[in-house]
């Protein structure tokens, strides 16, 4: 260590213009980007309401402006049970640990990073060592000089970051952190949406199953009655053959549903975290589900603030906006400062003593003169600030086209729902009038079963159109943005 009687003034003069000028950063600053100036999501209007229809789920739906979605949109669809499910989801599923622990990670990255940028870096330091000196060749002869030296001291060192790259890369890891706790919202949201759709899709299922083995077993007695009606000579082979084929067909149509509604109930099992064959889940019925009466609807410029994927992408551009200005402060000056005091001499015990201090104040300024690379590295960056920003118009393009879609799938499943609940109607009447027909002799039993397979498959439909308007409102609060996200700003994200 270099001993100096007071420190040089000229190095204070230095290190004081330097503080003073520490303030700049270089490279642009993030801007948030301007809202969408679209006054709606699809090119013609939408009906105030939808179109209704008979039953519970066929009711009509409003769509009336919100200024965001409902925090816990699931408990609209009026089911305890799915409630208490989309809750056991959120909390166990293991995705949502995984991102959980992503967040934490990034959170915990700014804080080192902060740690080390944003405060002086402390060392103390105790050493000894055993020194051997030749008096050749100080001019004293040949012997040795033999003796012990101990030193102890405090290293401070600072980098002053002059123009803002350190402060910049620490922008970058706070805006990092706040792209994974948008991530986690987004998989929050993905995850309550699968375990409500699910849900919708297990009842849908359970329903067409019932309905087609009944189609079967109407099915099968018009298949042995037209057998007993061959063997009399009423009916031919060619009869027998004909509903043998149906009835052999709908029984191959069930394999594949309950397959499909296995699945689902695996699919909640693990959404919940659970093994599929441990799992004790509740069974839907489309009957346990009621139709919110009415949606919200989020202006496109408020959207962008709801979505999790947008807020995402608006991460990441701020992201690469502080990565270009960490590249432009390579460019320029790096000044870095060092201090140290302790103590040194050549026994222990006069190592505190009178006579022992020493200090050292010391500064290097580095300017790059020639570097090839780093304006490489600018005009990566620059590229990068650039890709980020069409990512982000691009995301924002597809949440208007999520939305547009939810909206007009909405409307056109309603008109769906309202024909196949005229032809499930008029199907049940169609049956009412066969069995009082049957019932008075006035209609055979093979009417009557045929009557009563064409109601069943009119059912089938309106199961199918109910269940979809059902995924049609949950497709909607999801687009809208969902309430069950994590949002956190960016003092949010990296405070803890």
């Amino acid at each position: 260590m270099l001993r100096c009687p007071a420190p040089p003034r000229a190095g204070l003069c230095l290190l004081a213009a330097a503080l003073l000028a520490g303030c700049t950063t270089v490279g642009p600053d993030f801007k948030q980007p301007a809202p969408p100036t679209v006054a709606g999501y699809t090119a013609g209007s939408l009906p105030a309401r939808t179109a209704s229809a008979p039953g519970t789920l066929g009711g009509q739906q409003r769509l009336g402006q919100a200024t965001s979605a409902p925090t816990a949109w699931w408990t609209a669809f009026g089911s305890p049970a799915l409630d208490s499910l989309v809750q056991r989801a959120l909390q166990d599923n293991p995705s949502l640990d995984a991102a959980r622990a992503t967040l934490r990670q990034a959170q915990q990255t700014y804080a080192a990073q902060a740690g080390s940028t944003l405060y002086p870096t402390v060392n103390a330091k105790l050493g000894a060592s055993r020194n051997g000196v030749n008096g050749a060749a100080q001019g004293t002869g040949n012997s040795q000089r033999i003796y012990n030296l101990y030193n102890a001291g405090i290293a401070v060192n600072y980098n002053l970051d002059l123009f803002g790259g350190n402060r910049r890369a620490l922008e970058a890891l706070a805006a990092q952190a706040d792209y994974q706790a948008y991530q986690l919202a987004g998989a929050r949201l993905s995850v309550a949406g699968n375990v409500v759709t699910t849900a919708f899709a297990q009842a849908q299922l359970a329903a067409q199953i019932a309905a087609t083995q009944a189609i079967a077993k109407a099915q099968a007695d018009e298949l042995d009655i037209t057998r007993q009606r061959v063997r009399i000579g009423a009916a031919s082979r060619v009869d027998v053959l004909s509903l043998q084929t149906q009835y052999e067909q709908t029984l191959a149509s069930l394999p594949p549903l309950r397959n499909k509604l296995q699945q689902a109930d695996h699919l909640l099992a693990v959404l919940v975290g659970q093994a599929p064959g441990h799992a004790r889940l509740p069974r839907f019925a489309l009957a346990d589900f009621r139709l919110p009466p009415q949606l919200p609807l989020v202006v496109p410029s408020a959207l962008v603030r709801q979505r999790p994927d947008v807020q995402a992408s608006t991460a990441l551009l701020h992201a690469a906006t502080a990565q270009y200005g960490v590249a432009v402060s390579n460019l320029y000056p790096q000044i870095n400062l060092s201090a140290s005091l302790g103590t040194q001499a050549l026994t222990t015990g006069a190592l505190f003593g009178p006579g022992s201090a020493i200090w050292a104040l010391a500064g290097q300024l580095a300017q790059p003169l020639f570097d090839a690379g780093l304006r490489g590295a600018e005009n990566a960056a620059e590229a990068n600030l650039q890709a980020a920003g069409a990512n982000y118009r691009e995301t924002v393009l597809q949440a208007l086209r999520n939305v547009a879609d939810a909206l007009r799938q909405l409307d056109n499943d309603a008109q769906t729902l309202r024909a196949q609940a005229a032809a499930d109607q008029a199907a049940q009447q169609s049956l009412q009038l066969v069995e009082q027909q049957y019932r008075l002799g006035a209609a055979s039993y093979l009417q009557l079963l045929s009557a009563q397979q064409q109601a069943q498959g009119a059912r089938i439909g309106l199961l199918a159109a109910q269940a979809a308007r059902l995924a049609d409102s949950a497709a909607l609060y999801q687009a809208m943005g969902g309430g069950v996200l994590e949002r956190q700003s960016a003092g949010a994200a990296t405070a803890s």
